[in-house]
């Protein structure tokens, strides 16, 4: 049975091809240095920022269609099992939803034309994002062993774990970064602070990739169905 694993499968793929097509492109034009720029830097300038743009697009869609089924797959699981309370799988798709919203201020205002924009976006985005994957990781626990295996349970905790523990310098280093520029050499100030928070930057987004390839097989276990009624008028 496939159910629904289309879903996080294309979701996952839309994310990679996102950070990595992007990487490449802005590599081959020379327009970023090749160890770790930041994620935004790949899209600082055209064609890469068109690019960025409309695969982020698509991606915060998917993001909002996966996230929606698992809504919808925990609340069916809930009224059979009464495992998981209604009110924090509630709460866990709003803040995915915050999450999508967050990818599209990114995609929408560059870095080096919004960066106050660019950059609350991107906070909406890793902060909120994190916060979904830690409260998807306690719905896992909590409907065990209906729908995740207790390994499954293990290995999103530690996708969360990984995923929390890099916010942070991700946040606070970019803070100390007095910068936008997208060429760096070592020996410049404050090239610490921005290495470290690009890596933890990666680190963060390719969390949430790995955290939605979990979802492939779980999303295995149901359809969703899309039911159309006429309303008749007297």
């Amino acid at each position: 049975m496939a159910g629904e694993r289309f879903l996080p499968a294309f979701l996952v793929i839309s994310a990679s091809g996102t950070f990595i097509i992007n990487y490449v492109i802005a590599v081959f034009r020379a327009d970023i240095d090749v160890i770790f720029p930041y994620i935004s830097d790949t899209a600082a300038t055209p064609p890469e920022s068109c690019i960025f743009g409309l695969m982020t697009s698509v991606t915060a869609m998917a993001g909002v269609a996966t996230m929606y089924a698992r809504y919808k797959f925990i609340e069916q699981l809930n009224k059979r099992t009464g495992l998981v309370g209604p009110v924090i799988n509630k709460i866990a798709f709003g803040f995915g939803l915050l999450s999508c919203l967050g990818m599209c201020v990114v995609a929408t205002f560059q870095e080096t034309v919004m960066r106050v924009v660019h950059d609350l976006g991107a906070l909406l985005f890793f902060v909120t994002g994190v916060v979904y994957i830690v409260i998807q990781t306690y719905i896992s626990y909590k409907a065990y062993p209906f729908g995740s295996s207790k390994a499954m349970c293990w290995t999103r905790a530690g996708i969360a774990s990984i995923a929390s523990l890099a916010l942070l310098p991700t946040i606070v280093c970019a803070l100390l970064v007095g910068s936008t520029k997208l060429h760096w050499t070592g020996d410049e100030k404050d090239y610490g602070f921005r290495l470290a928070s690009a890596v933890c930057e990666w680190t963060v987004a390719f969390s949430f990739v790995v955290f939605f390839l979990t979802y492939i097989r779980e999303f295995k276990l149901f359809t969703l169905t899309v039911k159309a009624e006429l309303v008749e008028h007297g």
